[in-house]
């Protein structure tokens, strides 16, 4: 009786590798939104990648009646140029997913880089960088932004300069806090007392142990950083026509607003977006803070 349980048939035994596979997986990563934003954010992902095979015409071909509503060989309708809107969504993808990513990307490295050196040193260089955070602070941040981008001349590059100016002084901050309270711990001072310098102490022993919460941050803000991008083309200051630029896209809408599909789809694919990655920022928050996937664990069971 024992061998017939244990050695069943092969159904069972690929069961008992699934449920092992899914018991792997952390808690905080079963959870209904976690599933739903990675899933989106995968499939926008796939979409930039694969976007002139999915598009059914070509983004900036004039060719189809103006106007004209959601049906059958235009699903998404087109705009006032007689282009197709869900050829242009779909192209939108490859120029707003990878210059959000890149955009934060780089205000993680220079914001965290610059914070951690003002968290370790201290001193004049913590005064000369904090208080150059506090300046980009002390400024509304998409009206900064707009100030930048209209000083360097209205283009998407200078987009995403302007939004990188804002950005950098949050990821700063938050990594000079966390090394402030690594610094002194017993593990660095032992690596100081063993010869390290300074830089490979704050490389090897400081940097892995903060890495989780500005992970965490930069998901948060690639939603933030979408929504500055696409404001900036929106107001005229960042992707110019033809280019298939969500919100440049929203904003044609705009002038002819009586046709709700022209600024409705890529708005919908801006918002996607954004609930994606902050549902992924959430859930990952929830996986690297041991009390909160704890109570998540208790609650699942």
């Amino acid at each position: 009786m024992r061998r017939r349980l244990t050695g069943g048939p092969a159904g069972g035994r690929t069961g008992g590798r699934t449920g092992g596979l899914t018991r792997r997986l952390p808690e905080a990563w079963r959870q209904p939104l976690a599933i739903v934003g990675g899933v989106v954010a995968f499939a926008w992902i796939v979409i930039a990648l694969a976007a002139p095979v999915l598009a059914p015409h070509d983004p900036l071909a004039q060719e189809l009646p103006r106007l004209a509503p959601p049906g059958p060989g235009h699903w998404f309708g087109t705009d006032q140029l007689g282009r197709d809107i869900l050829s242009r969504v779909l192209y939108g993808a490859r120029v707003s997913i990878p210059l959000t990513l890149l955009l934060v990307v780089l205000s993680v490295l220079i914001g965290g880089l610059l914070g951690a050196c003002a968290g370790y040193f201290g001193r004049w260089v913590d005064e000369t960088i904090m208080r150059l955070a506090d300046l980009v602070f002390a400024f509304p941040t998409i009206i900064l932004a707009m100030v930048v981008a209209a000083a360097l001349g209205a283009s998407l590059g200078n987009a995403v300069i302007a939004v990188l100016i804002v950005a950098w002084p949050a990821y700063a901050r938050v990594t000079r806090g966390l090394v402030l309270g690594i610094r002194e711990r017993e593990f660095v001072l032992s690596g100081r007392l063993l010869g390290f310098s300074a830089w490979r102490s704050l490389r090897v022993d400081v940097l892995p142990n903060v890495t989780g919460p500005v992970l965490v941050l930069a998901t948060l803000d690639i939603g933030t950083a979408l929504l500055l991008l696409s404001g900036l083309s929106f107001l005229g200051l960042g992707a110019k026509p033809p280019s298939p630029e969500w919100g440049a896209m929203v904003a044609s809408g705009v002038e002819v607003f009586d046709s709700w599909w022209v600024a409705t789809f890529p708005g919908l694919a801006i918002l996607t977006v954004v609930l994606a990655f902050n549902f992924l920022g959430d859930t990952l928050r929830d996986a690297l803070d041991p009390r909160t996937a704890r109570a998540i664990k208790e609650r699942a069971i």
